[in-house]
Order: C-alpha cells, then sequence, then structure tokens
C-alpha cells in the first residue's frame, strides 16, 4: 500500500523536468526518513522543488497512516522502498546519515528496512 499511494505523487514529480535534472545531476537524493534531501548546496529553486514535493509526500504518508501505522513509520517504509528503487548514479542517504551515489549494486540501507 505505500508504494501505491507513494507511486501517484513520485510519479507526478518525476515528470517534472527540474526533478529529473536535479536528481540526474546528483543535488537531490532519497532519505532513509521517506523525504527527499538536498545533496550539497541548495540553490533557493532546489530548495523550492524539495519542499513541494516533501509536502506531497507528507500528505501522501498522512494518507496511507490511516490504515493502522503512524506517518513516521509509513515515511520509513517508503523511504526504505525510494531507496531500494534508486537508479546507479542517483544519491541516497546510508544508515550513517552520509549521502551515497548509487553505484551497480544494490544501496545501503538500514537494516530495519524488509
Amino acid at each position: 500500500m505505500a508504494i501505491a499511494i507513494l507511486g501517484a505523487g513520485t510519479a507526478h514529480a518525476q515528470r517534472d523536468p527540474a526533478y529529473a535534472a536535479a536528481r540526474a545531476a546528483g543535488q537531490v537524493g532519497e532519505r532513509t526518513d521517506g523525504y527527499l534531501g538536498i545533496v550539497g548546496t541548495a540553490t533557493p529553486d532546489i530548495r523550492a522543488l524539495v519542499n513541494k514535493i516533501n509536502i506531497q509526500r507528507k500528505a501522501a504518508y498522512t494518507q496511507g497512516a490511516q490504515a493502522g501505522s503512524t506517518v513516521e513509520q509509513f515515511a520509513f517504509v517508503s523511504g526504505c522502498n525510494l531507496i531500494a528503487r534508486t537508479q546507479p548514479g542517483e544519491m541516497y542517504q546510508a544508515p550513517d546519515g552520509s549521502w551515497k551515489k548509487r553505484g551497480a549494486g544494490a544501496p545501503e540501507r538500514d537494516p530495519r528496512c524488509v
């Protein structure tokens, strides 16, 4: 269910050329908490883009959490899934909080991710 609810918001964001460009350039990445993060120095445009996407994600997590989990739990599980779905070359947050560029193998994920 987490993927279905988040999928609509993620699909909409991926149609945004600014989001696609920022993701490809490594300016943004998936955080362990289910939200989009800024990698490095943020421009006002990147900050606005990330805020907009994170507002959409929070709304999706809030809706999904009504099925019996907290918003934070739902966001965490979504973060696990979003990090798993990153593509080689994209940025993601490792369990220790550092930013990593996805290689050909699986990304490092929190041990609580299933």
